[in-house]
């Protein structure tokens, strides 16, 4: 079987790639885990040098991978290069830090010396996304490779071309050849992966459709895993807030990588007595937007990756719109080649309603007026998933204590859109997953936490309190 790269501006096939053998695949998981058990015995310094020529190679190659990025799945070529840099910095951050969070941690027990040390694991299968896809690759292979584990990406069937680009960075940056592997297989293929017992964990970054099915196949494989699944992140714009800077941020929010990220903003939950003022300045905002070839160095708004998602992104407007939105912007197909989708704002949405209810990956937003403080934070909590979301106030204290203790989401901000960040960690709640990526926590949910009990002599007792 092959597997095809199709340009969605043009609808054209860039390349068609082979699908590899179970017998290729086994075969790259048996020498990814010859690699593991050298680069495990490799100091961190060592790591931490071919690391760095990582973030060295990314940055010298931004332009060339910014435009592959264009081509297989239509980012704005500027938002490829902010992602090529951003991966350079996450290689930079963790070979700077990773022996700092692997410091053995001693705890004082009645034995002569007991302390916790952080072990590599193995072969971690990475499953990932094409939305970002390079970063949501480095966000995961930083650490896991800093750890001293070894890993094999399975990339979305779409970008194919970022996937082997990826490992050859690794390569060319002085990674030992079989650390880090691409295997291009199809998802039905992908369960025979994760069985193999050299495969000790899995990571995956995707649906919540895809999270149930990894999640099932790793539990029966008895698999550790980390899930970073779908997301549709509330904004709430209260009575206080500067309503023209929180339009300009959560419109930028909205539009981020043409919308298709899980931690877009997605619902905008505004107290009433601002919601004229704040959809007037928002919409003014998505209009603006420039919609256009994904490699002008002016466009902010690409094609959606595929002819099949902007078809299921048109079918959610319509229904919202059918079941009582209405709609401000945007919300047809236009004419012409590529998968685009224009800016589109809907208003009134009303529960039971996919705009409401559910993930919107596209330049779409959903504006829920409530009257209140208080039902703004419900409606914002009332939703499957738990990935970001964000206050807007004047009140910096008020924001604060609904971010963190009001809001049930993984990332919460105040007065500022939802972001990745190397130096803090990255996940979510509900049906958005679990598990940490990135800062100290994403380093460590590969490792063998392990505890180390040194009696005083061979024979001293051990004093334990219980025989478990």
């Amino acid at each position: 079987m092959t597997m095809k790269a199709v340009n969605p501006v043009t609808s054209e096939t860039i390349k068609e790639y082979d699908e590899m053998s179970a017998a290729e695949v086994r075969g790259i998981i048996e020498k990814a885990h010859e690699a593991f058990l050298t680069w495990r015995e490799t100091s961190l310094d060592a790591r931490a040098d071919r690391m760095r020529q990582a973030a060295q190679t990314l940055r010298n190659g931004a332009d060339q991978y910014a435009r592959l990025m264009a081509e297989e799945m239509g980012k704005p070529i500027t938002g490829g290069r902010a992602e090529a840099q951003k991966c350079a910095w996450a290689c930079d951050y963790f070979a700077d830090n990773a022996a700092q969070f692997l410091q053995p941690e001693t705890i004082e027990t009645d034995a002569a010396k007991s302390y916790v040390t952080f072990e590599p694991i193995g072969v971690v299968l990475a499953i990932m996304p094409w939305n970002f896809p390079f970063w949501q690759v480095f966000r995961f292979a930083a650490p896991a490779l800093m750890a001293g584990n070894a890993a094999l990406l399975k990339h979305a069937s779409n970008v194919p071309g970022c996937a082997l680009a990826i490992e050859e960075i690794f390569h060319v940056s002085g990674f030992p050849e079989n650390l880090f592997r691409a295997i291009l297989i199809g998802a039905d293929d992908t369960k025979k992966v994760i069985a193999n017992p050299l495969v000790r964990a899995v990571t995956l970054t995707g649906s919540t459709r895809a999270g149930r099915a990894v999640a099932s196949a790793s539990g029966e494989a008895l698999k550790k895993t980390v899930l970073e699944l779908g997301g549709s992140d509330a904004y709430l714009i209260l009575e206080d807030a500067d309503v023209a800077s929180a339009a300009a941020t959560c419109a930028a929010s909205r539009l981020i990588n043409s919308g298709q990220s899980c931690i877009n903003a997605k619902r905008f939950i505004v107290v009433e007595s601002v919601r004229r003022e704040f959809e007037e300045a928002f919409v003014a905002r998505m209009r603006a937007a420039k919609v256009g070839d994904p490699l002008d160095e002016t466009t902010e708004v690409g094609p959606l990756a595929r002819k099949d998602l902007r078809e299921a992104l048109h079918d959610q407007v319509r229904k919202s719109i059918n079941g009582g939105a209405r709609l401000l912007l945007g919300g047809k197909i236009p004419d012409g080649d590529g998968t685009y989708y224009p800016p589109t704002v809907l208003t009134d949405v009303k529960p039971h309603t996919p705009a409401y209810d559910e993930e919107l990956f596209g330049p779409v937003a959903a504006i829920i007026p409530v009257k209140d403080e208080d039902e703004a934070i419900r409606v914002a909590n009332d939703s499957p998933y738990g990935l970001g979301a964000a206050v807007f106030t004047r009140d910096i204290a008020r924001g604060e204590r609904i971010a963190a203790k009001l809001l049930d989401a993984g990332a919460c901000f105040v007065n500022a859109f939802v972001r990745s960040d190397p130096r803090l960690p990255f996940g979510g709640v509900k049906e958005s997953g679990y598990g940490r990526e990135l800062s100290s926590y994403g380093i460590k949910e590969f490792v063998n936490i392990k505890t180390v009990y040194v009696a005083s002599s061979p024979d001293a007792p051990t004093g334990a309190r219980t025989s478990e």
